[in-house]
């Protein structure tokens, strides 16, 4: 799987979560909890749909430290 397949799977996934962002452009620039603003709960649901959808898991303590979505799509590319 190529990083920007990984990118558009995993962009279809937030907006799966939370609808109100489709219309808005998600980029590996975005800063998922700011410029999405997504909250704790719905990063949560992120979370795991992600890891659900790529069957990999990510360690709480690296989610804590993602910041943009090239950073989630960094650490889902590791773990593939």
């Amino acid at each position: 799987m190529t990083r920007q397949e990984i990118l558009e799977k995993t962009v279809r996934i937030v907006c799966d979560c939370l609808p109100e962002l489709a219309d808005n452009p998600l980029t590996e620039e975005t800063v998922i909890n700011t410029d999405a603003g997504v909250d704790s709960m719905g990063f949560t649901l992120i979370i795991c749909r992600i890891e659900a959808a790529f069957d990999i898991k990510i360690p709480d303590r690296q989610w804590r430290k993602l910041q943009t979505l090239g950073d989630v799509v960094t650490a889902i590319e590791k773990r593939l």
